[in-house]
């Protein structure tokens, strides 16, 4: 990958590179890969995959203007409103606001402080069935970093990416905003710094930004320069707590009830057009069960500033492997009313646990005819959704269906990509945590580009975190995918999230 300083050079680039590889100026429904295209029924709607258009890679010892590795970037992005534009070339330009967690943390985890990337992209789509070269696809998404903001929270503190090992006290208010601070209990480290590993991303039109963890879990609402500005706490059902009913946040160790160790607020999305922001759960809570049966919750947020009323909550069944396993949620993103895109894989891929991929899906799911349990005794640790592992009679869970298929050999094969061995850095990565939607354009109005990135842990072998070199051992390069998929009824939704005219 060759970063350019100029996202003009960066144009010409990538358009004499599409010439040169003879990408389609202007994609049409035909030449995406349709002899690919696969599609699925949820609700009485038909949405179809049809296929891989785009690939694009960062270096794993990419460091960042603080001078730390560029890793985790996948964990969440999302597309900055305002910035999406199609070229007349056929190409498409953007900035993915990207999200990491919470630093090299193989060992142990470290004092890293949350932050925001801001990378620019030129997406120059390829349909074409033949194979391009590892190299070649990469200017099917050219990837340009900006810039790097460190958050902070009241008196201008650093976050931090430390194990909870203490909790500070509920605190009064800061600052003219009553509710701008955590006032609540909250994880934090020794000196009191509020800890986050960030998961999830929702970016504002207003330049704000909400951002999930994992750690309370929480929520947080930041403001564009990376101050805080809200705080969301879920029911006591969610909260981690001990056999005794106290909070303990480490996620070294699963707790009691509540969600399990790192098993928090994996994904965020919001419904631009009523101000819902929706957060699911990586999986299940301890007490509910079974790990498949995890949790959605929903706010309003229609004024961010004030309490945030709790205003939904349901069960989704997430899938299960053939051993057995439960296929862990990294991401959702809100399709249309009551239906979202949830990205759910396991852990094998390059910086993985092995090479054998078997399920990296972006789904879909619908909570239409799913109950709605906010309120109920669910929001209490001592009701379970899953007595015994069996989903209670009382709940009704989310319809859950399989769409696209990360792992298609076919379809990565087009751009230099492969599952099995060998076990190199053109093995599909292990840890893919993210999903962010644009539109193709008037021609093709149900027509989307789905983005997504892998989370690469940081893994290189120069590295450098907090200002020290290290070597991890391994290079795994931060991967990006794009699909093409048609989502009908979806198009004020996209066009609202990322502000497009």
């Amino acid at each position: 990958m060759v970063f350019l300083s100029s996202l003009l050079v960066l144009h010409v680039v990538a358009l004499l590179r599409a010439n040169a590889l003879g990408l389609p100026r202007t994609p049409t429904p035909a030449q995406t890969a349709a002899s690919t295209a696969v599609s699925v029924s949820l609700g009485g709607v038909t949405y179809v995959n049809q296929g891989l258009v785009a690939f694009g890679r960062i270096a794993s010892n990419f460091t960042d203007s603080t001078g730390d590795s560029l890793g985790g970037i996948g964990s969440s992005i999302a597309i900055k409103p305002g910035s999406w534009q199609q070229l007349s070339n056929g190409s498409y330009t953007g900035t993915l606001v990207a999200q990491p967690d919470r630093g090299y943390n193989v060992i142990t985890t470290i004092d890293y402080q949350a932050r925001r990337h801001e990378i620019e992209f030129v997406l120059t789509p390829y349909s074409g069935s033949a194979d391009l070269s590892f190299a070649a696809a990469q200017a099917t998404l050219a990837l340009t970093y900006r810039n790097t903001t460190l958050l902070v929270e009241r008196n201008n503190v650093k976050t931090s990416g430390l194990d909870p090992g203490a909790i500070r006290a509920a605190q009064p208010a800061f600052g003219t905003n009553p509710l701008a601070d955590p006032q609540m209990p909250i994880a934090s480290t020794a000196e009191s710094h509020l800890t986050v590993d960030a998961e999830g991303i929702v970016a504002n039109a207003d330049g704000t930004y909400w951002l999930s963890d994992e750690y309370g879990p929480y929520i947080y609402l930041y403001s564009a320069v990376g101050s805080l500005i809200q705080t969301i706490q879920p029911p006591a059902a969610i909260l981690p707590q001990d056999a005794k009913g106290k909070l303990n946040f480490t996620a070294n160790v699963d707790p009691a009830t509540g969600r399990g160790a790192n098993q928090g607020f994996e994904g965020l999305t919001l419904d631009p057009l009523t101000n819902t922001l929706y957060a699911i759960l990586q999986s299940a809570t301890i007490q509910d069960g079974a790990l498949q049966f995890t949790r959605l919750l929903a706010w309003d947020v229609s004024e961010p500033t004030f309490t945030v009323p709790l205003v939904g909550e349901w069960v989704v069944p997430l899938p299960v492997s053939s051993s057995g396993k439960v296929e862990a949620t990294s991401e959702i993103h809100f399709v249309g009313p009551g239906v979202f895109l949830c990205l759910a894989r396991d852990g094998n891929g390059h910086g993985g646990s092995g090479d054998d991929v078997k399920y990296k899906h972006a789904d879909l799911f619908s909570i239409v005819d799913a109950t709605d349990i906010h309120g109920t005794s669910f929001d209490s640790p001592a009701t379970p959704v899953a007595p015994k592992g069996k989903l209670s009679s009382k709940v009704t869970p989310a319809t859950y269906v399989s769409f696209v298929d990360y792992a298609d050999a076919t379809q990565l094969a087009r751009f230099g990509l492969h599952t099995g061995d060998p076990d190199d850095n053109t093995l599909i990565d292990a840890k893919w945590e993210s999903l962010t939607l644009a539109p193709v354009g008037p021609s093709a109005p149900d027509d989307f580009f789905l983005f997504t990135a892998s989370d690469n842990d940081f893994m290189t072998t120069h590295g450098v975190s907090l200002g020290v070199p290290y070597d991890a051992g391994e290079d795994v390069d931060s991967q990006f995918l794009v699909f093409r998929v048609t989502l009908p009824g979806s198009a004020p939704f996209v066009a609202a999230a990322i502000a497009a005219v």
